[in-house]
């Protein structure tokens, strides 16, 4: 089947023509070492340098500030696991993040268990919401680390970025956020929000796959994952990828220069959705209601699995995703459904739309049409829909 609507850009968006435009020279005729001290080296680090600044506007920070990696997976397990080992001694073996976090940060804090650290995880409310009081009962004087996603991959709730941070500044603590799916999508200033740490991935806003960055606050001293050359000043071995990294840098100017305007539209585009899916029978929004991504519209639909959903959609050429089992090869459902409080049978219909830059009124209008068709005909086919709907 042909695709007709692409409706999963939280899991990755399509690279942009104009940032293909300007990754394109940089494969081809500007494709120097930017360690070489030759002309053809000088060009491609002024590229980078250029991609920098770029990428610092997007979220308020200083250039020199910015460390380009390969995704928000290796800022992740930079920020939280290497921050956390070096200042251990210095400060203690606690660290603090929430349930809902992406796997990246869950299997970091695994592997700093096995290390002998004490991980506390907060609750969430029904909405995937974490609270500051939880926060401040958390908090000690051995937490060395906290970790709050910006912005949740599966339900799109936003989090209270701003107190968590200063609450974890007065606890002596340092602040990360995985702000993977936020960046680019809605207003972020880590100066004002008192962020110490940052990861974002070009490839959720319309840049390429493996390119990514981590912001870590001037004066905040964070060893390298990585060891072997002297690349990112020392804080990130290996031959930078200069395409990649040019990539990033436009799709960060692209989306500051039309944040704004960009999630009106979207915004839009997802509650005319919403309101959309919530007419089928027994079905229910995860999340947030206002407070989340301007793209992200996800449900539960009751009594069918996701996989089954994901999969007759797709016959009729629309994509989009669930946090169901069988997604996953794993026999739970999505843990994050698990947080927010809901019961097994219904997190295994988990729907998720993530509309972006390039949906339109179409796009929505074609969802909503062949949804219904294909939730009726899953539900006729179950074993337990009659018996559910008494």
């Amino acid at each position: 089947m042909t695709l007709k609507v692409y409706a999963d850009n939280a899991a990755t968006t399509r690279v942009s023509d104009e940032v293909l435009e300007a990754m394109y020279p940089y494969f081809s005729i500007h494709y120097g070492n930017p360690s070489s001290l030759y002309s053809l080296g000088r060009e491609a680090k002024i590229a980078i340098e250029k991609a920098r600044e770029q990428a610092a506007a997007l979220i308020g920070a200083e250039p020199n500030e910015i460390i380009f990696n390969s995704g928000g997976s290796e800022a992740d397990n930079t920020c939280i696991g290497v921050y956390a080992r070096f200042v251990a001694p210095k400060k203690g073996k606690h660290v603090i993040s929430t349930k809902i976090e992406h796997h990246a940060v869950l299997h970091t804090l695994d592997a700093l268990k096995k290390d002998g650290f004490e991980v506390t995880l907060l609750d969430v409310d029904e909405y995937g919401l974490v609270s500051p009081e939880a926060l401040k009962k958390a908090i000690r004087s051995d937490t060395s680390v906290v970790s709050v996603m910006f912005a949740n991959n599966e339900i799109g709730t936003i989090e209270p970025i701003a107190e968590l941070a200063k609450i974890t500044r007065e606890g002596g603590a340092v602040f990360h956020t995985d702000a993977v799916q936020a960046v680019g999508h809605v207003a972020i200033d880590v100066k004002e929000m008192g962020i110490d740490m940052l990861s974002l991935s070009a490839h959720k806003l319309y840049g390429p796959k493996g390119t990514g960055a981590m912001y870590i606050r001037r004066g905040l001293y964070c060893p390298p994952l990585i060891h072997g050359g002297g690349q990112e000043n020392k804080r990130r071995a290996g031959t930078e990828n200069l395409a990649g990294i040019v990539g990033l840098g436009k799709a960060c100017e692209i989306a500051g220069a039309g944040l704004e305007k960009e999630k009106e539209r979207v915004t839009a585009l997802r509650n005319r959705l919403v309101e959309g899916v919530l007419k089928i029978p027994y079905t229910r929004l995860t999340g947030h209601p206002t407070q989340r991504l301007p793209g992200n519209a996800s449900f539960c639909i009751e009594a069918i699995e996701g996989e089954s959903l994901i999969l007759m959609l797709d016959m009729f050429g629309i994509a989009a995703s669930t946090g169901s089992a069988c997604s996953t090869g794993s026999l739970d459902p999505s843990h994050v459904l698990m947080a927010i409080g809901l019961p097994h049978e219904i997190a295994h219909g988990s729907l998720r739309f993530t509309l972006g830059h390039y949906s339109t009124d179409e796009d929505v209008d074609y969802i909503l049409e062949k949804l219904p068709q294909v939730v009726d005909r899953l539900r006729a086919m179950s074993p337990v829909w009659d018996d559910y709907i008494k």
